[in-house]
């Protein structure tokens, strides 16, 4: 890895840490303009206003804006998340205790989806112009084009309503054995997967078909070399760049996507966390929970940076 390429990281490094600091003020400024008063709902509407006055003033919520961003933002720095207003309790504290879910959720749909994306994406690009090329291109497009949530919803009904094969809901639970385990992730990650597959093996087709249609593939094909062994050999090494941003910018959509998922499979992580602090008007725990889901979307965008960086013939040289 040249200078040049140091340089390009080390730029693309600063411009996540300057576009981190712009979503903790659109997510602080966004979350304080929500409806409602949070003093007001945790004492309840026959709380005086002398009662409530004094708790915002506990709270701190009597403040500027400006100020109480900057406050919250230095404690952040300092790794001082806050209280929680509903439970009282840290708020790293709660948070943690949802992370490992979600995170195992993430990374069990990621193991599941990344392969079959790229065996899906290769075999799509190797028999072009085919029937199943065709059929795959269409069905992708189609699962892509239909919300997760309507995929989840008939999912539900298919696989735990009708069949009895899965639970419909996936409560985290410790399970007893490993086949227990499978079925209570199945739905969730099925659903997931959906989304994430197809829009995978579309990037994948078309990084793939793009070094396929390079002259110095064609010479290779000329010289005799098998397509499976031309494509696995010299194209696919070309388009590890795309591929590994297509497949970054997919798993990104799952810190989106889990919000929905775990709602509706009732599913204990950290964006059904986020639901429940948004209904109570919990704002430590809504900033910090989607501050956490922005540093994983920023740190998977930068991975993709680096990757497309590290990769680029151009750059190597």
């Amino acid at each position: 890895m040249n200078r040049y390429m140091l340089f390009l990281i080390a730029r693309r490094c600063g411009a996540g840490m300057l576009t981190l600091l712009i979503v903790s003020a659109l997510v602080f400024f966004v979350t304080s303009m929500l409806p409602g008063d949070a003093a007001q709902m945790m004492l309840g509407q026959n709380a005086t206003p002398e009662t409530v006055a004094a708790l915002r003033q506990q709270l701190g919520l009597d403040k500027p804006l400006l100020m109480r961003y900057l406050s919250w933002l230095g404690g952040m720095l300092h790794g001082d998340f806050g209280t929680s207003f509903a439970s009282h309790l840290p708020v790293s504290q709660l948070v943690a205790q949802r992370i490992p879910a979600t995170f195992e959720l993430a990374g069990i749909t990621t193991l599941v989806s990344v392969p079959l994306a790229l065996m899906i994406g290769l075999t799509a690009a190797m028999k072009r112009g085919s029937l199943f090329d065709r059929g795959l291109m269409v069905g992708t497009m189609a699962v892509v084009a239909v919300p997760e949530f309507l995929v989840a919803t008939i999912a539900v009904i298919v696989f735990a309503v009708k069949l009895h094969w899965v639970p419909a809901m996936s409560l985290g639970t410790p399970a007893p054995d490993i086949l227990s385990y499978l079925k209570a992730y199945a739905l969730p990650v099925l659903t997931l997967c959906c989304v994430l597959v197809a829009q995978m093996a579309r990037m994948t087709r078309s990084a793939l078909i793009n070094q396929m249609e390079s002259p110095y593939l064609e010479m290779t094909l000329l010289k005799g070399v098998s397509p499976l062994r031309a494509i696995l050999r010299h194209a696919l090494p070309n388009a590890v760049g795309p591929i590994a941003n297509a497949i970054s910018l997919s798993l990104s959509y799952l810190f989106g996507g889990v919000i929905i998922i775990e709602s509706i499979f009732s599913y204990p992580g950290l964006a059904s966390q986020l639901v429940d602090a948004v209904s109570n008007r919990d704002l430590p725990v809504v900033q910090l929970c989607v501050m956490v889901f922005a540093v994983c979307y920023l740190v998977l965008l930068l991975m993709a940076d680096i990757l497309t960086i590290a990769f680029n013939p151009k750059w190597r040289g």
